[in-house]
């Protein structure tokens, strides 16, 4: 069976859940509606078992931790993801928020809420953070570390300041979506360049 590529989502509460459903929609993409929740309400095998039974590929879903600091549900779950050998994760979209004493991760880009890219980390309002500044801090992104792909940085999803509000198409959240696609070498949502 072939793997199913997945694009995982660090947040899900239901301001980011219409977001990266508006997102998705945008780009062509299947997200997987019942990841959403605050925390995840599915185990990483639920989800895993969701991924397969899905007929779209990539997908998108997501994984919450509900702001706990510690080890969480969503990260339980986005650690078993990764290590599944039947789903190809082509990158994750990590999700900043107010987190203090988190490890946080070093994004490969971040998306601002003025959609600019940027080589550092934004904070929960999708600001640039300040030079020296190298972790994206948030409540789902420790086990991020553990992932060796494409890491794009985002401030709260659905919100910084209105400018990714779903109902003007959330702008910010598609473009994080289409850089994971872009970097894994998938075009229109569907297929694989040089194919």
């Amino acid at each position: 069976m072939q793997k199913k590529r997945v694009i995982i989502v660090s947040d899900g509460d239901k301001t980011a859940q219409k977001a990266v459903e508006e997102a998705s929609q945008n780009l062509g993409l299947r997200v997987i509606s019942k990841s959403g929740g605050n925390p995840t309400p599915c185990s990483g095998k639920e989800l895993i078992e969701m991924i397969q039974e899905c007929p779209a590929d990539p997908i998108v879903l997501m994984v919450d931790d509900e702001g706990n600091f510690g080890y969480g549900k969503g990260e339980r779950a986005m650690e078993r993801i990764i290590k599944s050998e039947k789903v190809d994760v082509l990158g994750i979209v990590a999700v900043a928020s107010n987190a203090k004493d988190v490890e946080g991760v070093k994004p490969e880009i971040s998306v601002t809420r003025d959609g600019k890219l940027v080589s550092g980390p934004v904070n929960k309002g999708g600001e640039l953070e300040a030079k020296g500044h190298h972790i994206l801090e948030g409540d789902t992104v420790d086990i991020v570390n553990n992932f060796d792909g494409i890491v794009i940085g985002i401030g709260d999803i659905g919100k910084m300041s209105g400018k990714d509000y779903f109902e003007i198409g959330a702008p910010i959240t598609t473009k994080a979506l289409e850089e994971v696609l872009k970097r894994s070498g998938v075009k229109n949502g569907q297929e694989k360049e040089d194919q």
